[in-house]
């Protein structure tokens, strides 16, 4: 089809041709990120570059549309992000996750350093300056935000933040993996012992939980609640059945059960929790409650009962209601002892210890339809959009900078979402999205978003990337790239002694970068490099948004 005949088609039947432009950019990026260059593949950022393309050759979607639906799918692709992986994010600040925030934090900070100073050494526009940030760090949403402050400041050109973007978008995919190889190389890594070592500390980490019975002998303990008990809450073990001594059948424990010497108590924690609790209480018995005789019985149960999400075990009840007794919990794949003051969210599965006629009972009331996982709750989505649209409106306003800064409509949509996910529900409505619809809708943000950015920016993006001007941009994504990757890299691993499937995994999340963190993954032959990229992404990505928008406005 020629250039004129599109321009009267598009006359006739305009919305018609946008989504039949929309629809054929998608379908070719797509294809064309599946085409792989020395191992390397574009990916979902092959979308952006069919866009350039097609503008180039003259092929144009109504401006009102590519930024509505720009912007929508920008929104689409951090809600359902912030979703995904909010849920571990406050988890991930404790312990070792916070020094992995750190790091990351440092290299988002370093590459905004050299990126004001190249911009400065160079004499680029911070406009150029702020796409050349995002597109060496691979991170859209970061120039969705840049191009949004640009629009609203005057004089502001969101365009050139594109071009600047998508000219150093590609080395950066290839700098990063290269990052990591340089890594290696230069440590003489084993990834296969690496690998094993990684396994060993997350064992370490997550211990596995236990049972062991154990027949009371301390007299302290004699006539004491065992809610009373010293140690239990301190270990975090749980009581789950009990057979008195004169008595040949177990009953349930709960919190207020009491217990006297001589009577065998079933007791669930990790190994070393249960093994300290023994200590306080008596000593290890032979017997095994398990399988003693007795209506008890035992059930695993998910938690679909919307009213009972944001409750606490303890709120629960279960055990002065049916005499039934909550032992783990199990969230994300991950299980842990069901501690009193531990808050349930929706689809939580639990393990529930008591007579069957009350675990019946127990069952009916916690909810127990796993077919509702599977429904994506749309009302909280749309509430949650519209919630954080208004807190990306938000203006802060600082007396260096001559605009207000905001989250926009990248960082405000994924902070709620982060914040939705943590307390998984507003009001009556229940925050809940399976991970196939999660998936479905970011990847369609991401298509729309990169669609419309290239649609937008390609008229001049040929004519201007072969010019010394966009080779500045090319060379000076390179060093942001590589630069604070390697630094960070290098101190993690000689100073911080970190493992490299670790230091993978936060070169990648810090990059905000699938592609490399698929290649890590193949790499160590495991998932274990997906773990750290999971726990500096949320706050990176957050991070990124704001210091794009830093850059983009400096120059006003």
């Amino acid at each position: 089809m020629t250039n004129e005949a599109w321009q009267e088609w598009h006359e006739v039947q305009p919305v018609a041709l946008d989504l039949l432009l929309l629809s054929v950019v998608a379908l070719g990026g797509i294809g064309l990120g599946r085409i792989s260059i020395g191992g390397v593949r574009a990916g979902i950022a092959g979308v952006l570059f069919s866009g350039l393309i097609a503008s180039h050759f003259g092929f144009r979607i109504n401006e009102h549309v590519a930024h509505f639906a720009k912007e929508f799918g920008l929104i689409l692709f951090v809600f359902s992000l912030g979703l995904q992986m909010g849920a571990g994010f406050f988890a991930s600040l404790r312990k070792q996750g916070l020094r992995l925030n750190l790091y990351a934090a440092g290299i988002v900070l370093l590459g905004a350093a050299i990126t004001l100073l190249g911009a400065k050494l160079l004499g680029l526009p911070m406009a150029a300056a702020a796409g050349v940030f995002s597109g060496g760090t691979t991170n859209t949403p970061s120039l969705g935000a840049a191009q949004q402050a640009l629009t609203a400041a005057e004089g502001g050109n969101p365009e050139l933040a594109a071009m600047a973007y998508a000219a150093a978008y590609p080395l950066a995919v290839v700098g990063i993996i290269g990052s990591l190889l340089i890594l290696k190389r230069i440590f003489r890594v084993n990834v296969e012992e690496e690998v094993e070592k990684f396994r060993a500390e997350r064992n370490a980490e997550f211990e596995p939980l236990e049972r062991m019975n154990i027949v009371v002998e301390n007299p302290n303990i004699d006539g004491l609640q065992i809610e009373d008990i010293p140690g239990l809450h301190e270990t975090g073990v749980i009581v789950s059945r009990v057979r008195r001594k004169d008595d040949a059948e177990i009953e349930t424990a709960g919190l207020h059960t009491k217990l006297s010497v001589g009577d065998i108590v079933m007791v669930v924690g990790t190994k070393a929790h249960v093994e300290q609790f023994r200590l306080v209480i008596g000593s290890e018995s032979k017997e095994d409650l398990m399988e003693a005789p007795g209506e008890v019985s035992f059930r695993r149960v998910t938690v679909t009962n919307e009213k009972l999400v944001g409750k606490s075990v303890k709120e629960l009840g279960l055990d002065a209601l049916y005499g039934v007794t909550v032992t783990r919990v199990t969230r994300q794949e991950h299980p842990f002892t069901a501690l009193p003051e531990v808050h349930l969210q929706f689809g939580d599965r639990l393990q529930i210890v008591g007579p069957e006629s009350s675990l019946e009972e127990a069952t009916k009331m916690l909810g127990n339809e796993v077919q509702r996982l599977d429904h994506t709750s749309f009302a909280t989505i749309f509430l949650g959009i519209a919630l954080g649209v208004l807190v990306g409106l938000l203006p802060a306003k600082l007396d260096w900078l001559p605009a207000p800064l905001r989250l926009g409509l990248a960082g405000g949509p994924l902070l709620v979402a982060i914040l939705l996910s943590r307390l998984g529900k507003i009001g009556p409505l229940i925050v809940n999205m399976p991970d196939n619809t999660n998936r479905a809708l970011r990847e369609l943000g991401i298509i729309l978003f990169l669609a419309c950015v290239g649609l937008l920016a390609g008229e001049r993006f040929f004519e201007t990337v072969f010019t010394s001007e966009g080779l500045k941009w090319v060379g000076l994504g390179v060093v942001v790239t590589l630069a604070p990757l390697l630094i960070i890299g290098v101190i993690c691993r000689k100073f911080g002694k970190m493992n490299f499937m670790s230091i993978s995994g936060l070169l990648s999340g810090s990059m905000t970068d699938p592609p490399a963190l698929a290649f890590a993954t193949s790499m160590a032959k495991s998932d274990s490099p997906a773990v750290t990229y999971a726990t500096v992404y949320p706050l990176t990505m957050i991070l990124r948004i704001v210091v794009a928008q830093v850059i983009a406005l400096l120059v006003w």
